[in-house]
């Protein structure tokens, strides 16, 4: 023994979980950035679910890389359309595209290129302003957008899936109920005027009542698939 250090070896792709001389030494080009939200997802999902997929998304697309990390994941999203549920939390779409902004012109000190991953559809107007302001400043930065054939819009089907593969622990299965499972493109006006309220008044769009963890792995893998834009 010498009394000299061992070279780092880092394990994670997550930046939170890195030094500040980890990350200097993977030289990692890309940084993707999980977009979540704190929201309500009916009677038996957590407030965390559009986050929790947005992580685990993340996770996936770096992993199949050797030149990416993951951002720790932003929380709070532009979910004005749940207000009046409890424990729902909206920063507002010109928060949120001030925030987005201001954060990718920080990362791209440090990184070639920021991907944004939103598991929130909420987030997809401030996302688009957002990155058209980057991308008029010459930053390098795309992003990815929650858009799945077939899929219902909230908390049904779809949601509960990916959490029942991702994180069963926190499905509450018992209290699973259907919602509306009108089209949305027939609630879309409704909603856009009265909220989630005005067309579902236990918060659901679909029913979770027949999802299953398998369904929710090969969700998993078809976001994986969807490409930057």
């Amino acid at each position: 023994m010498n009394g000299e250090h061992p070279p780092a070896t880092p394990s994670s792709q997550r930046l939170g979980e890195l030094t500040s001389p980890e990350v200097a030494e993977q030289a990692a080009s890309i940084l993707f950035v999980p977009l979540g939200s704190t929201e309500q997802h009916g009677p038996h999902l957590p407030l965390s679910t559009d986050t929790s997929i947005a992580q685990a998304w993340c996770d996936a697309l770096a992993a199949e890389r050797e030149d990416a990390v993951v951002a720790p994941p932003l929380p709070y999203g532009s979910s004005g359309e749940h207000a009046g549920f409890a424990g729902t939390i909206s920063i507002g779409q010109k928060a949120l595209e001030k925030v987005l902004v201001e954060l990718a012109r920080s990362a791209t000190d440090s990184f070639d290129t920021v991907i944004f991953v939103s598991g929130h559809a909420g987030n997809v107007e401030p996302l688009r302003r957002a990155v058209k302001t980057l991308r008029k400043e010459k930053r390098r930065v795309a992003a990815i957008l929650p858009r799945l054939a077939g899929a219902d819009a909230h908390a049904g089907h779809t949601e509960t899936s990916l959490m029942l593969h991702l994180h069963p622990e926190q499905v509450r299965l018992d209290r699973a109920e259907a919602g509306n499972t009108t089209p949305l493109i027939d609630l879309i006006d409704e909603l856009r005027s009265g909220g989630l309220a005005a067309v579902t008044p236990n918060g659901v769009l679909g029913d979770p009542r027949t999802a299953t963890a398998e369904d929710g792995a090969a969700l998993l893998d078809a976001l994986t698939q969807l490409e930057p834009s």
